[in-house]
């Protein structure tokens, strides 16, 4: 999971009733990183701060949520945790957290009208621990395979996954939302739409798979951007297709520098790690808002 970085702290919060929920992933002191942003239809917030070239070096957290552009609200409320703990930009007058943030959309499926506001990222931060999988936090509305027919797509959920090679860890935590069909590694489909021969819709519904790597990985934001660009890359492994007009897809990568690692190595990791996380927040989900999942699927060996 993301936490065998250490020092990585996630916390869910999840609305079952009005099938919606956020995720914060807490970062440790002294954390750069960066974002890669896919697609014609992202929603995101402080994503200009951390690209390259820009004055601000340090995360504080990043919010995955659900409830389209009204979720980013729920970064208010990251932002107040923060602070309360003196956890911020040192700008003099104040102390500014810095709290990257993406949405899915999930206003389809379960109240239009739930959507995670300041009081879900406190809350979020408060219930920071063991990390859940499947219909939780920003994945308790997520949906994917939704093309040719919105209304045969199967849930999506969160998953995590983490790759190590000696004292080098890489891992990722996705909410999977895709438009796409997510396919294994042997590239078999684990879940399909349900009505593929239907008329391919004019709008298939807005989508978006939302993705944070963490490594314990020295990276400058420069490193961590090319990080967050193989994240993407492992995304289009396991979601085909992926990166679509009617996708926002966003990969934020954060670095916590305790060790010292090649970049094509944490690059492969991240890819891989990537993928399986998609993966498993599909095989995780729960059927929910009349929306059926897939459950596990062991793949064949060989």
């Amino acid at each position: 999971m993301i936490t065998r970085v250490a020092g990585i702290r996630v916390g869910h919060v999840t609305d079952a009733t009005g099938i919606t929920g956020c995720t914060v992933v807490l970062c440790p002191p002294g954390t750069t990183g960066s974002v890669d942003v896919k697609g014609g239809a992202p929603g995101t917030r402080e994503t200009d701060a951390i690209r390259p070239g820009t004055s601000v070096n340090e995360i504080h957290a990043v919010l995955l949520t659900g409830g389209s552009a009204f979720g980013l609200a729920a970064a208010g409320g990251v932002m107040r945790w923060l602070e309360e703990r003196e956890i911020g930009f040192d700008a003099g007058v104040a102390r500014v957290p810095i709290v990257p943030a993406a949405v899915l959309f999930d206003l389809a499926i379960g109240e239009s009208t739930a959507r995670p506001d300041e009081a879900a990222g406190y809350a979020a931060c408060e219930a920071a621990g063991d990390v859940e999988e499947g219909s939780v936090g920003a994945g308790t509305g997520a949906t994917v395979a939704k093309h040719p027919d919105p209304a045969a797509c199967w849930k999506g959920g969160v998953g995590g996954a983490s790759v190590e090679a000696g004292e080098v860890v890489v891992s990722a935590l996705a909410a999977v939302n895709a438009l796409g069909t997510v396919v294994g590694e042997d590239g078999e489909p684990i879940a399909e739409n349900r009505n593929p021969d239907a008329e391919a819709q004019a709008w298939p519904g807005a989508n978006t798979t939302l993705v944070v790597v963490a490594t314990n990985g020295t990276l400058s934001k420069e490193r961590a951007q090319l990080l967050a660009q193989a994240g993407n890359e492992g995304l289009s492994l396991a979601v085909t297709p992926a990166h679509t007009m009617w996708d926002g897809d966003t990969v934020f990568a954060v670095a916590t520098g305790q060790v010292d690692a090649p970049q094509r190595d944490l690059e492969a990791m991240a890819t891989q790690a990537v993928a399986e996380a998609i993966r498993r927040g599909v095989r995780a989900a729960d059927p929910l808002g009349g929306v059926p999942a897939v459950g596990p699927r062991v793949e064949e060996a060989g």
